[in-house]
């Protein structure tokens, strides 16, 4: 099965919308096979800022109709207290966020951009979406991401070389109670490294420390900034730490 087929016999679909790479393609292909789209994004305080900016830029350059659904997901004690199978609980409260207001505006198939190149055995967030129903049409298309990334380039997306990003709790340990201030100093700290010019990193909370996990050519970049990375990052963490097991 293709996209063109998916969505010439289910015309009708919500799209769950993130501005990443996957959804954006999911996004595309269904705003130009479908003929009722809506594509939903659901802030629930996970994300940082940049990716409701690219999902709105994406969703302005295909012309297609976006709605912004806010959650809290802390208000939720399970997800707060990060087991874990968090993501399960996360995507559980996301997804019944989605499927309330699609079914407020008449969709019922709810379709998310889990690809082929996904693994479903050690992803509890994939369980919940079996369990709420919800469609993956790129993986049952089979399309990996690689394939998800060259096919965004021929259509045109800006998204085809997004480094993939996950959700900025998956940052904190699995045990360790999440809070705002930590997902703040999280977004904070990796704003500022992006802004150095460093890419495909993450800043990932350890006993108070921020520990850099960065690829192995921009190791010496650390170096290079080293002086202004501790001066800045130090205002929220009491140590900052390099993996040298590199990214």
């Amino acid at each position: 099965m293709t996209l063109r087929e998916f969505f010439e016999h289910n015309n009708k679909a919500a799209i769950a919308f993130s501005g990443g790479v996957d959804s954006a393609y999911l996004l595309y292909a269904a705003q130009k096979y479908g003929k009722d789209v809506t594509a939903y994004f659901v802030n629930g305080g996970f994300q940082p800022a940049f990716e409701l900016e690219d999902a709105g830029k994406l969703a302005e350059q295909l012309g297609a109709n976006m709605k912004i659904l806010r959650v809290d997901v802390l208000q939720d004690p399970v997800v707060a207290s990060n087991p874990p199978d968090r993501c399960y609980y996360c995507k559980q409260r996301i997804f019944t966020c989605i499927r309330e207001a699609a079914a407020a505006d008449g969709y019922q198939l709810i379709c998310d951009g889990t690809n082929a190149s996904d693994d479903a055995g050690d992803r509890p967030g994939m369980r919940a979406l079996s369990e709420m129903k919800v469609c993956s049409p790129l993986r049952e298309c089979g399309l990996t991401k690689d394939e998800i990334r060259r096919l965004s380039k021929e259509a045109g997306l800006f998204t085809w070389n997004k480094p993939s990003y996950a959700c900025l709790a998956t940052r904190i340990p699995a045990g360790t109670e999440i809070t705002r201030e930590m997902l703040q100093m999280t977004e904070a700290s990796e704003e500022y490294l992006k802004a150095l010019g460093f890419e495909d990193f993450r800043v990932r909370w350890l006993d108070g420390c921020a520990r850099l996990q960065v690829p192995q050519g921009q190791m010496e970049r650390v170096m290079i900034h080293r002086e202004e990375i501790l001066e800045k990052l130090k205002k929220h963490y009491r140590a900052v730490l390099l993996d040298l097991d590199p990214r």
